[in-house]
């Protein structure tokens, strides 16, 4: 197959698997499908795919929190502040209405500018945003309204002053209360998945990832730094760490993957969030027919059965 016609038959793919996304029948099977053909092709076109889906989740005109907010939730009303130290901008909390449906979203948020990024602080929270998200996790579980988490964070800040105010706990707090929320908790990663940073907003009934995001445990290039002794192999690094949705669908951590428009997120705001509202509306109707118990006891019995290991 030439390189055109391996170009022209991924982009025929991807506008399947978009299609076939925002269908309302079940379509797993024919998804997985199109995504292993993809993938060979993109391999057979000699591209790292878990590098260049790195690069296209880091790319600088991605779609953030708030631009997803904005049009999956028009009526959204942002909520400031963790009530013990000051409001973290990293982090983004709030009532809205997705389609009818009335949710609250806490989203992590980088900026664009220099101005936003510095405000964001390049979207890597302290431990009052993850305090800030607490409460307003607390906040809906009181009102029994379904609660959506958008990740999209290289990691928690790493600082000394985060330090100093319990970094760590605040997102082992987090991990601990988010497992016995009564609410249904829909997580989608958007961009960059990173470490316990996005894992502090990480534990769902339903965990999806943007077809070009990532999820780790570390970065590649950290990765790459520890292992290999050069940050520069971070290619290398990434397609060991198996980080991608592909990646991570196989090995059953995450529930599913939600398609982007040709190209990336990046080149259509608004088709990538029909696609990310579709897949959302989709979980919280499912989800909502379910006890308090039942989606505690979903939850809790989805984390245990992650991991393989072999016993003697």
């Amino acid at each position: 197959m030439s390189e055109a016609q391996n170009s022209q038959r991924i982009a025929d793919l991807q506008k399947e698997m978009a299609e076939l996304q925002m269908s309302s029948s079940g379509a797993r099977a024919r998804m997985q499908e199109l995504e292993s053909e993809m993938l060979k092709l993109k391999g057979e076109a000699g591209e790292n795919i878990s590098w260049e889906r790195v690069k296209l989740a880091r790319h600088p005109k991605r779609p953030h929190s708030l631009d997803y907010i904005q049009r999956i939730a028009p009526d959204f009303i942002e909520i400031h502040g963790d009530r013990n130290y000051g409001d973290d901008a990293a982090i983004v909390c709030g009532f809205g209405t997705v389609a009818g449906e009335h949710v609250m979203i806490i989203g992590l948020q980088k900026g664009r500018d220099t101005k936003q990024k510095l405000l964001r602080n390049f979207g890597m929270p302290k431990p009052e945003g993850y305090r800030k998200a607490l409460r307003a996790m607390e906040l809906a579980s009181k009102f029994g309204r379904p609660i959506v988490t958008l990740l999209d964070t290289p990691g928690a800040y790493p600082g000394i002053d985060a330090e100093e105010r319990g970094q760590a706990q605040a997102i082992a707090l987090n991990l601990r209360e988010m497992a016995r929320i009564e609410s249904p908790l829909i997580v989608i990663v958007i961009g960059e998945g990173g470490s316990g940073g996005a894992l502090a907003l990480g534990i769902g009934n339903r965990v999806y990832m943007l077809e070009n995001a990532v999820y780790s445990v570390i970065s590649p290039e950290s990765c790459a730094a520890i292992i290999y002794r050069d940050s520069s192999k971070g290619d290398v690094a990434a397609a060991a760490l198996k980080i991608t949705a592909s990646d991570l669908s196989k090995l059953g951590l995450v529930d599913g993957i939600i398609p982007e428009p040709p190209g990336g997120a990046q080149e259509d705001y608004d088709r990538a969030a029909e696609f990310l509202q579709t897949a959302l509306l989709s979980a919280i109707r499912e989800l909502k027919g379910m006890t308090p118990e039942q989606l505690i006891t979903q939850r809790c019995d989805k984390f245990r059965k992650m991991g393989s290991f072999f016993t003697e």
